[in-house]
């Protein structure tokens, strides 16, 4: 039962990270399909959220780790870099979705 739990566990990670993976390759290779300022912003953040992607993956912490007692400049260096990440894993992937749409149309 475990090893099946594993088995799909990993499948599941290498899925995200092929396709987090090919969408920048064409993000960083073809025209953009979304607004270029978007596509810029995706360009400067991509790396930094494979970074933080990995990072969350890997901790079974907390998607933000926000406490009651932190001051309001903690929470902005918690929350800034992981709304830029997050926004650029959604504008890669939503470029890679529009690229792969033009192609099949």
């Amino acid at each position: 039962m475990i090893r099946r739990s594993n088995k799909i566990i990993i499948f599941k990670r290498l899925f995200i990270w092929v396709l987090y993976l090919l969408s920048g390759f064409i993000l960083y290779t073809q025209k953009g399909n979304l607004y270029s300022f978007l596509i810029s912003f995706t360009r400067i953040l991509y790396p930094l959220s494979i970074f933080w992607l990995q990072i969350r993956i890997k901790k079974i912490s907390n998607f933000l780790p926000i406490d009651s007692s932190m001051s309001t400049a903690q929470l902005w260096f918690n929350i800034l870099p992981v709304l830029a990440s997050l926004l650029a894993v959604i504008f890669s992937i939503t470029n890679l979705f529009l690229f792969v749409q033009e192609l099949l149309t």
